[in-house]
């Protein structure tokens, strides 16, 4: 260790006490990015230190990067450089709480699944189902705008954050918005954190809106056969009366992987899965619409129970855990398309897969537009570069765009993950000079390597 870091990191000691500053090799490797793993890891408790950790950082031009558990560090490009890891899992505690009024305030490191069971008690949840699932972190979610097919029904983060606090490299704790459902109308400066992925600022607290828990849920699984037909039936839902809570759309093989232990699966080909929640009443007046909608395209809505269906849904919503177990080499895409065009570029990605003879699953998240894009053969260097450059040129063609989520080390150092960033990367790069103006947030990760 160089004396310079050793002064580094009793200073930052000195901020957070010396039993929170950790630069043992084994502790920091867990925090590793790309294979970089940072000098020493830093766990503050308070707001206050985090935004002291930054401003010392900034001024001794540490590179850092925010995170709790990691289900998103993969996402982005390769760091610059990474000096220290600034770990938010002290910081769970609930500040503001009133079920009566579907809000509360929390601070960033509570993990999804425990904020679910401790508004659960009172009827009540926050309907998203992002990547990482339990797993996640409300400060990780917010940072990525991480949204699953609940995002039908539901919105993004950014539709259900109503005010945040923000620690700053000026050592400043920002705050934005507010913690009530009606808010002084204006621009919502909050809303630039919301998928920065850590590279402006640091969330250390975020006030929300909660929403009642459903009666029940009922999962139907439509067997589409064909990618055509579940254009049409995908059409023909989004246009009726009936409100899903989510909808995907699950390419042949994406079939085989999720559903692999249900029972109820029919078919081999392109399959729905549907989401209701409501009453009981309301529940089977969608069956029997969905059986009227169906009918005439030669299909019909099957219904799965609902520890199947939870199987099934954990999977088309949290791929990268699917992979970390049974696809340990997939590389991970995703697609942000005209929901029009979902079912043309699913087959186009499955045409260019054939051609190189790879073995591909689409999972389609219906009526918001994404496509997730698992490849599941392991390809030489210079043949899966091509396979993601066609790919993204056909998510443009189709007026979308493609970010790699997942991918080997080599293939990082030779694209951008993001892809372009079009007009807006010299209005990013203005914003990014004045939240973070050395670049010590997350250098070199975000688009445009910002």
């Amino acid at each position: 260790m160089s004396p310079a870091t050793e002064i580094a990191q009793a200073e930052l000691a000195a901020i957070v006490g010396a039993a929170r500053v950790v630069a043992d090799p084994a502790a920091c490797a867990a925090f590793a990015v790309d294979g970089q793993a940072p000098q020493c890891v830093v766990y503050p408790t308070a707001p206050g230190e985090v935004a002291a950790v930054l401003r010392y950082a900034s001024a001794r031009d540490l590179a850092v990067i925010p995170c709790r558990n990691a289900t998103k560090l993969g996402v982005g490009n390769a760091p610059r450089r990474y000096d220290v890891a600034l770990s938010l899992k002290d910081l769970n505690r609930v500040w503001h709480y009133e079920p009566a009024d579907l809000t509360i305030t929390v601070e960033p490191g509570m993990k999804l699944g425990d904020f679910q069971h401790f508004v659960a008690r009172d009827g009540l949840w926050l309907p998203l189902d992002p990547p990482g699932g339990a797993r996640a972190t409300l400060g990780g979610i917010v940072a990525t705008n991480a949204a699953g097919p609940l995002r039908l029904l539901f919105g993004a983060p950014r539709d259900i954050v109503l005010g945040m606090k923000i620690a700053t490299v000026e050592g400043k704790v920002v705050k934005t918005g507010g913690r009530v459902v009606k808010n002084v109308a204006g621009y919502d400066v909050g809303k630039l954190l919301i998928g920065s992925y850590g590279t402006l600022g640091v969330i250390v607290e975020i006030s929300l809106k909660l929403f009642p828990l459903p009666a029940e849920r009922a999962t139907v699984v439509i067997a589409a056969g064909t990618l055509g037909v579940a254009r049409d039936l995908r059409q023909s839902i989004l246009q009726s009366p009936l409100s899903p809570a989510r909808m995907v759309l699950l390419d042949s093989r994406a079939a085989q992987q999720a559903t692999a232990s249900v029972a109820e699966r029919t078919s081999m080909g392109p399959e729905i899965w549907l989401e209701v929640a409501g009453s009981a009443r309301l529940i089977e007046r969608c069956r029997r619409e969905l059986g009227e909608l169906t009918g005439p395209a030669g299909t019909n809505a099957q219904g799965v129970d609902a520890a199947s269906a939870e199987k099934v849904w954990a999977r088309a919503t949290d791929l990268h855990a699917w992979a970390a177990e049974e696809a340990p080499s997939a590389v991970m895409l995703k697609a942000t398309l005209p929901d029009s065009t979902l079912e043309e570029f699913v087959s186009r990605a499955e045409q260019e897969a054939e051609a190189e003879r790879a073995e591909i699953a689409a999972f389609a998240q219906l009526g918001v537009g994404i496509v997730h894009l698992c490849i599941l053969s392991e390809l030489r260097v210079p043949t899966l570069l091509g396979l993601i450059q066609r790919l993204r040129a056909a998510a443009e063609a189709l007026g979308g765009v493609l970010i790699v989520e997942r991918c080997p080390p080599a293939i990082k150092k030779q694209i951008d993950v993001w892809g372009g960033a079009g007009d807006s990367l010299e209005l990013m790069k203005k914003v990014k000079a004045v939240w973070d103006p050395k670049g010590i947030l997350s250098p070199g990760r975000y688009v445009g390597r910002l």
